[in-house]
């Protein structure tokens, strides 16, 4: 599974694995793919720096990527607290009272309430790649439109190559504008955050808006003969997420949740706004279905919404309240059906893009 862009970046698969644990991300460089970090969950630089000397340590000096959440226009001189208090009282009823329905525990006394979205602020970010700088990352990539063009400078300045997220042929052309090196084209399918046009519609438009510019295919893709067809559409490569999710190397801290996974179908996810603000591709549970019911306040904008439920997520995953434990996760999750190594993925991805190959090469009479 070589094209000229994982020839370039000296990978043997051109399978670029996003995930936010490091044990992962190694796993999948040293498999042979490029292991991108998620970064997002990082609130201090120290804990960061962390992680990148464990990947150091862990990928035999193989090449991986990062992964932040950086808008493209910065917001001067508003603070997490200001924005913070710009969240109604409805809207914080709203989640309490959720919360009391299902019996949800509050937090012990002091523990924190963990993840606070902040890495989707745009200092945290920068704060993070002061850090990442100093690692011999090979990309960074931008999970929210265009990084802004002195990021972009400083990337180029360290030989690192950047990629950003696409949801649309029109974001793609803008990212090639801005001067980003790869384009993600990421489908309607894809866990997170996404867009409505699918992977098999995108890809080729993406492919034609931003030629001569290496496009990875994204959404829905965990099989081999789903990187064939990516490949096939123009793509010079796949980016993958969700598959990575039930991998023996991934530390979801939840038994129920990684049970949940195992037995979702294709269609138990859903696209909503519950999470961020913005609308992202996960499990479907009752906290979703709360938020979509006609007699609610509706999810906030983005960071809002994120801010008012990041409390409410820590105690829901902290007590694993199954009715509403969800993680974002893409369709392919009704392929996740077993435990395995990151090893054993690949070698199953390996195999079914022979398969596909071989398979084409009968159609074409070449076989």
């Amino acid at each position: 599974m070589q094209t000229e862009l994982s020839n370039t970046l000296g990978v043997e698969h051109a399978v670029f694995g996003f995930t936010p644990f490091p044990a992962v991300a190694a796993a999948i460089t040293r498999a042979g793919g490029f292991g991108v970090l998620g970064a997002v969950r990082y609130t201090a630089p120290d804990e960061l720096a962390r992680d990148l000397d464990w990947m150091q340590d862990h990928t035999g000096g193989l090449p991986y990527g990062l992964d932040v959440v950086m808008p493209a226009k910065k917001v001067e001189g508003v603070t997490e607290a200001e924005i913070e208090a710009m969240i109604p009282q409805e809207h914080r009823r709203f989640v309490t009272d959720l919360l009391d329905k299902h019996q949800v525990p509050r937090l012990a006394e002091g523990e924190a309430s963990g993840w606070r979205i902040t890495g989707w602020m745009e200092q945290v970010a920068r704060s993070q790649l002061d850090v990442a700088f100093d690692y011999p990352v090979k990309l960074l990539a931008n999970a929210l439109g265009s990084p802004p063009p002195d990021i972009v400078r400083r990337a180029h300045d360290h030989g690192v190559l950047v990629a950003a997220l696409a949801g649309s042929p029109r974001h793609a052309r803008h990212h090639k504008a801005a001067g980003i090196d790869i384009v993600v084209a990421q489908g309607y399918e894809a866990g997170g955050h996404t867009g409505e046009i699918a992977t098999m519609v995108l890809t080729p438009e993406v492919v034609a808006a931003v030629d001569p510019l290496p496009v990875l295919a994204a959404g829905g893709i965990g099989t081999g003969e789903q990187i064939a067809a990516g490949l096939a559409l123009g793509a010079q490569g796949v980016w993958l997420g969700s598959l990575w999710l039930t991998c023996e190397e991934a530390d979801l801290h939840s038994r129920r949740l990684t049970a949940k996974l195992l037995a979702a179908g294709p269609g138990d996810t859903v696209r909503s706004r519950a999470l961020t603000g913005k609308p992202a591709r996960q499990l479907r549970t009752e906290w979703t279905d709360a938020w979509d019911e006609p007699g609610g306040p509706g999810p906030l904008p983005m960071p809002l919404q994120g801010l008012l439920v990041a409390e409410a997520n820590s105690r829901i995953q902290r007590y694993e309240v199954e009715p509403l434990l969800g993680t974002p996760v893409g369709q392919i999750v009704g392929r996740m059906n077993s435990e395995r190594s990151v090893q054993a993925v690949f070698d199953d991805l390996t195999r079914g893009f022979e398969r596909a190959i071989d398979r084409i090469n009968r159609i074409a009479g070449r076989a």
